[in-house]
């Protein structure tokens, strides 16, 4: 094995060890106004029932869409949607309706007022369940009531924020289910 020679490295870039997560796009609706955010802070925090941790910045357009309706989409865009994302994460919502905008497809949710895009592999409905988080790191805690995905490809290529403008992009994946516990897969 490799030992690594380390040397002092600045916190506040230390994201591009911790973000291995794919960049999403968050769909929200708040009394018939719709937004698209990208987003890179998210984690999963349980299984079953399946729960979703969220940062969205306060000063973001959809974190009020969020709070009031208490609702939203997590759409999981492929690589071929990195650009719309990047400009997604650009502009405004309050100023722009940004599904015109970056020509993407609203779909109706089945248990969320938010809707789904149609352009991203899959699509999660989700109810916030918890905002004790909320006023002070402005986390949300939601649950997947629904979710939405192809059967294939299985592991789509998704894009992935490292910080300072660049990405990383999915790629291969290995198969190690045999070194696991089947209660562990």
């Amino acid at each position: 094995m490799k030992k690594y020679r380390k040397h002092d490295f600045p916190v506040d870039k230390i994201r591009r060890f911790l973000e291995p997560g794919p960049i999403v796009l968050v769909s929200s609706c708040f009394k018939g106004e719709t937004n698209i955010m990208t987003m890179g802070w998210h984690t999963v925090l349980e299984f079953s029932p399946s729960l979703v941790g969220c940062m969205i910045t306060a000063g973001n357009h959809s974190f009020d869409l969020i709070k009031k309706s208490k609702e939203c989409v997590i759409n999981i865009p492929t690589v071929d949607l990195m650009d719309q994302a990047i400009g997604i994460g650009n502009c405004t919502g309050g100023k722009i309706d940004k599904f015109s905008e970056f020509k993407l497809t609203a779909v109706p949710a089945e248990r969320v007022a938010a809707p789904m895009i149609a352009e991203c592999y899959a699509n999660l409905e989700c109810k916030l369940i918890d905002s004790k988080m909320l006023n002070k790191y402005n986390f949300f805690i939601f649950k997947v009531v629904k979710a939405h995905a192809p059967k294939s490809p299985r592991y789509p290529k998704t894009f992935h924020y490292t910080g300072d403008g660049v990405f990383m992009i999915s790629g291969s994946h290995v198969d190690k289910r045999r070194r696991f516990k089947p209660e562990m897969l």
